[in-house]
């Protein structure tokens, strides 16, 4: 969802009209390539203050709106995936034989599926700026199956271009046949798989799924990049299987940021994004260290943390992030867990 909130009195509120498809539907995809940046004006506090409670009521409900919607931070992780990316994609565009891909690992929270889509999202755009008005599907983005086999990675893939309800008739070989041949003609040059730690090669189910998805790399003339939480350790490189795919694909690894300089342009960038009306800037930058024992350096929870607070300081009307106000807040079990405590306070 982008907010382009207009005005109070204007016919747009910025507040989401219709339920968009998933960004493993190509229509869903093709609306995240799409979608600008979200943005929001906030009105000066005079103006606000003479909005009628129904106008002010929707002007806040645009502006939750705005700070539900995860703002992406060119992070140094989102960097080297697009450039490692943009360069597979160059290497391979001319190969006949076995491609290279990309396997992107890390823990929860720290970026993975984020970096994937950007990656995915910036080869669209420029393809399409190559192609202006073609007919072209230059990236596929699915999700492994859970409890996978081949029928149901073929389903996948099936679904993201919407190919036209296969019964149980349709075999195996007759789903992924058609599925290649689509992509084939659509010139698919990307095809990102995320949640790849779904798939273990020490397990039969898991090496079914792998030569199925062996037979896709090898019958698409595209680059295939698949992200995991920590692939080294899920099975995914055991035995014949994993060693293949290891020696073909470069990894990347994600994880927690420093507290660093470079943690602080984090929090400064996330700062930059709030609409509120008496949050003083700087606030954030100068807890940068609080914000790091909070969140371990992970950048989902760090982008959790800050939303939920400016939403809450919205709902509550404090309008502002304050230390005592980021305590309020739930993030996940993982981070709230490696917090250390918060030390006691002198009586009196």
């Amino acid at each position: 969802m982008v907010v382009n909130a207009e005005a109070p009195g204007g016919e747009e509120t910025g507040l989401p009209d219709d339920w968009t498809d998933p960004s493993t539907r190509l229509e869903g995809w093709r609306r995240f390539v799409e979608a600008d940046p979200a943005v929001f004006e906030l009105l000066p506090e005079q103006q606000r203050q003479a909005l009628s409670p129904q106008l002010r009521e929707a002007y806040d409900e645009a502006r939750i709106a705005y700070h539900s919607e995860l703002q992406v931070v060119h992070t140094s992780t989102v960097r080297e995936i697009a450039h490692q990316g943009r360069l597979l994609t160059l290497l391979n565009q001319r190969e006949h034989g076995a491609r290279r891909g990309m396997i992107v690992s890390g823990e929860w929270t720290t970026g993975k599926t984020t970096a994937l889509k950007q990656l995915g999202r910036t080869h669209e755009l420029r393809i399409r700026q190559r192609y202006p008005g073609s007919d072209r599907i230059p990236v596929v983005y699915i999700t492994a199956p859970p409890k996978g086999s081949p029928r149901k990675l073929a389903m996948e893939f099936a679904r993201f271009l919407g190919l036209p309800v296969i019964s149980p008739r349709h075999n195996t070989i007759d789903v992924t046949s058609a599925v290649c041949q689509v992509m084939i003609e659509a010139r698919t040059e990307l095809v990102l798989v995320d949640e790849i730690h779904l798939l273990n090669h020490a397990t039969t189910a898991g090496e079914d799924l792998s030569d199925h998805l062996k037979y896709f790399t090898e019958h698409l003339p595209a680059t295939f990049v698949y992200a995991g939480i920590n692939v080294e350790k899920c099975g995914l490189f055991t035995g014949i299987r994993g060693k293949q795919l290891g020696g073909r694909c470069i990894l990347v690894r994600t994880g927690a940021f420093p507290l660093n300089a470079e943690w602080q342009a984090l929090v400064a960038s996330l700062e930059q994004t709030l609409r509120l009306h008496h949050h003083q800037t700087g606030t954030l930058v100068q807890l940068a260290k609080y914000l790091h024992q909070r969140t371990g350096g992970m950048i989902g929870s760090l982008s959790h943390l800050i939303r939920a607070a400016a939403i809450s300081a919205i709902l509550d009307g404090g309008e502002r992030i304050t230390k005592a106000a980021l305590r309020g807040i739930r993030i996940d079990h993982n981070s709230q867990s490696d917090s250390p405590p918060e030390p006691r306070r002198a009586a009196g």
